[in-house]
């Protein structure tokens, strides 16, 4: 008791005088939470690359070592909005400083993992930690940054994400290479352990509400086994057969479990999902190709270090380096894309960007090769992400400027959820269909067997995200005009 008495007033003292009193103070706030933004942010891009490596390491198919990143991913999809109203009830500095903290040990434990099943559930745990990060970066920034140099301070913070997404693949692969794969759970313990002293030592105290406020248990409790039950069904349909009663209960439970959600949001008062919201053809239709934008990109993410280490027998550091393109064309276009957005509205670019990453994918599945050309293939995929970057921003932007005023929280909320969805659903969908195409061409997952079947596994899998890059633009070229007054609001900038 008297040690736990100790910390309640040690911790009543902070932040430290010697940090709140400095003229830089509001820069030092940003910088603290750039540090959470980007360690979310990498820890999202750097298993890509281990997944074929622990795939050996377990002796576990590519569809079941997916879900390494699918339980992260869905994690961030279902706890985003959660942990958002917890702030607005308990404080966002405590939340965001305890985030650290679970973030730590998740992270620890899953460099600790003795088996598959432990790395995933460590991997959940580690997600709500990143959650806790997540939904608290951008609101600390508003709450004590200035409005006049808010943007700024917000720039940096999604500059951060971007280059945790950025050199995710490449710290991934040279970790791999030098210490092998726990490495890249263990580097976040020293991280975090920064992070959340400096959160300790500098974040503001909140301003609590003391309005009582309502939270939506049920919507998050029939939301999430929805999610998991849909993805263990399209990520082992081939192995359990997709007729098999195992499969059809999952999809069947799915879809109970989705039709009771949308019952219990158009009844609660403070619903998880404000299904109102999709009523605004933009804003319904911006998720929509925004979740099948980020569907494409991991996709590709997840296909190609099995391709790269599988037929071109790279080690996983030049795996890593090569992905680095992806996030890397698409952070040199998006800030670009967003001003064009400004002058030429949202229609034009967001048509053109996943046109262009559908003409990109589709060069790249017509590399895929026993002897690919890999200048080529770097091309194509630098490609693949300008596309992205030029998509993203406008699509984002009409989103949020589609709404009134009062509802960018909720629909900022819903459309970083969508890409979370698209993320988990781009691995799932992708370690299917490879799996399936390399049991058709007579391949098998396992290590040393013949390199010739992956080629048309990797490339029909890939040529399958060409259609669903084609149908984001379709549906973004058909795309109706925003409501002029709606965009004027000042919306909500979003991390990408």
């Amino acid at each position: 008791m008297g040690v736990a008495k100790g910390l309640r007033q040690a911790w009543q003292k902070l932040p430290s005088e010697k940090f709140t009193t400095r003229s830089n103070y509001i820069w030092l706030v940003v910088g603290t939470v750039c540090i959470g933004a980007f360690m979310a942010a990498l820890d999202a891009s750097i298993v890509n690359v281990a997944l074929p490596v622990m795939s050996t390491s377990f002796h576990a198919s590519a569809s079941i070592v997916g879900w390494v990143l699918i339980s992260y991913l869905l994690t961030l999809a279902t706890l985003l909005t959660f942990f958002g109203r917890m702030a607005d009830m308990l404080g966002r500095r405590p939340l965001y400083t305890f985030g650290f903290l679970v973030f730590i040990i998740g992270s620890a434990a899953c460099g600790a993992a003795f088996n598959l099943p432990m790395l995933i559930i460590s991997r959940v745990f580690q997600a709500a930690g990143a959650a806790m990060l997540q939904a608290n970066s951008v609101a600390i920034i508003t709450a004590t940054v200035p409005a006049s140099m808010r943007g700024k301070a917000i720039g940096f913070q999604g500059s951060a994400q971007a280059i945790g997404l950025s050199l995710g693949p490449a710290i991934g692969g040279a970790l791999i290479g030098l210490f092998g794969w726990r490495a890249i759970f263990y580097v976040n313990v020293p991280v975090g352990l920064i992070g959340m002293t400096l959160a300790a030592l500098i974040l503001p105290k909140d301003r609590i509400s003391r309005t009582k406020m309502s939270f939506d248990w049920w919507g998050t409790i029939l939301f999430t086994p929805f999610l998991v039950a849909l993805m263990l069904a399209l990520t082992e349909g081939n192995i359990w057969h997709w007729d098999s009663p195992r499969i059809v209960g999952l999809f069947v439970m799915a879809f109970v479990l989705l039709i009771a959600f949308v019952m219990r949001e158009r009844s609660f008062r403070a619903p998880l999902v404000d299904l109102k919201l999709f009523k605004i053809p933009i804003f319904s239709m911006g998720n929509f190709t925004g979740l099948l934008s980020y569907l494409a990109m991991f996709g590709v993410l997840f296909l190609m270090p099995f391709f790269f280490e599988r037929v071109s027998q790279f080690d996983s550091a030049v795996t890593g380096l090569i992905l680095t393109a992806v996030p890397l064309g698409m952070t040199v276009v998006a800030p670009k894309a967003g001003g064009l957005a400004d002058r030429y509205g949202a229609r034009l670019l967001t048509t053109l960007g996943m046109a262009l990453t559908a003409l990109a994918t589709l060069f790249l599945a017509f590399s895929i090769a026993l002897h690919a050309n890999l200048y080529f293939m770097v091309v194509e995929l630098v490609f693949v992400g300008v596309g992205l970057g030029i998509f993203t921003p406008p699509n984002n932007s009409s989103v949020m400027g589609s709404l009134p005023p009062d509802r960018l929280g909720v629909g900022g909320g819903i459309l970083n959820m969508a890409r979370s969805l698209g993320m988990a659903m781009g691995t799932a969908l992708s370690s299917t269909l490879m799996a399936a195409f390399l049991v058709m061409n007579g391949g098998t997952e396992h290590v040393g067997g013949p390199r010739l079947p992956w080629v048309p596994a990797v490339r029909y899998a890939l040529l399958v995200l060409v259609a669903v890059s084609l149908v984001a633009a379709i549906f973004s070229l058909f795309r109706v005009s925003s409501n002029h007054k709606n965009e004027t609001h000042e919306a909500m900038p979003m991390e990408w």
